[in-house]
């Protein structure tokens, strides 16, 4: 995950061109193995005990080895060892630059040195983004300080799901808290409970057109109906799950039913409205989040 951020800024710099970026990201992809196939190949897991967590996945949010551990399959110090064996993304990606000569080891080092200076990173920043460990990552572009942990956590939770079910190739960007919002298209979905807040999910066309074809295992040429309620699927999916987490802390979410907006929308509201850049294989998804006060839409 590291290569993804590092790598666009390298390429926005003209310092390595898009081809080689996206070669560099699908040749780091053959080199970092799944857990489940690692288990296998090393003797741990059979292959149906690895497809039984890669079905449970698909209903909790909670990692492959967390599940195996809780099954029985794997301990604790078995993962950490698979962990391990998948790879450090970041000195995979440092290789890649190397070893096809883009950028000496020194160069590298200076262009990180650019890259924390021109996203105002901290140290703390780099180390999260280098660790291609999502968790860490989420709150680096989640930093808008009025937004509450419980949206942060909803935030966390829709990234992951987009690179378990739609996209390994995720990038964030900043949050932005904004007042309105224009969209072409969207598909979105309402929860009323403790607290109440809107969530769509609109972007460039293609970008909506990909996740609806990955989620709904169905090709869509264009933005209609069908192709919208894939999307829905999926922000009903992520809710429930959502929903699910909170109520075992006695915060009870009730999912409404989602809504699509095949024309021109426009949300308004005077309370607390973010919008997150999600982009995935390079095509812009925006998560439109609008907490507690009323919204408008039209």
């Amino acid at each position: 995950m590291f290569g993804i951020y590092f790598g666009k800024y390298l390429q926005d710099k003209n310092l390595i061109t898009e081809e080689q970026y996206k070669e560099m990201l699908e040749e780091i992809k053959s080199a970092r193995l799944k857990m489940g196939l690692l288990a296998v190949v090393n003797g741990l897991m059979t292959e149906a005990q690895a497809e039984e967590v890669n079905q449970l996945q698909q209903m909790q949010d909670r990692r492959f080895g967390d599940i195996a551990v809780d099954k029985g399959y794997l301990t604790d110090e078995q993962v950490g060892m698979l962990l391990k064996m998948q790879g450090d993304q970041y000195l995979l990606f440092v290789q890649a630059l190397n070893d096809h000569g883009y950028l000496s080891l020194e160069e590298i080092q200076k262009e990180l040195k650019a890259y924390k200076k021109d996203e105002r990173f901290s140290a703390l920043d780099l180390d999260a983004i280098k660790s291609s460990d999502l968790d860490k990552i989420v709150p680096v572009f989640t930093k808008e300080t009025s937004i509450p942990p419980v949206m942060k956590d909803y935030i966390a939770l829709m990234a992951r799901n987009i690179l378990r079910f739609i996209d390994t190739d995720l990038r964030l960007e900043q949050t932005q808290r904004i007042n309105c919002y224009h969209a072409s298209f969207m598909a979105s979905q309402e929860l009323e409970g403790e607290f109440n807040f809107f969530v769509g999910l609109s972007g460039e066309k293609d970008a909506v057109l990909a996740a609806a074809a990955t989620f709904g295992k169905e090709e869509f040429s264009q933005i209609d109906e069908d192709s919208l309620d894939a999307i829905c699927e999926f922000i009903n999916c992520n809710n429930g799950l959502y929903a699910s987490k909170l109520s075992e802390d006695d915060i009870e979410l009730e999912l409404m039913p989602p809504a699509m907006y095949v024309k021109e929308t426009k949300i308004q509201t005077d309370g607390p409205m973010y919008m997150i850049p999600m982009y995935i294989s390079g095509k812009k998804l925006e998560l439109v989040i609008c907490l507690e006060a009323r919204w408008q839409i039209n």
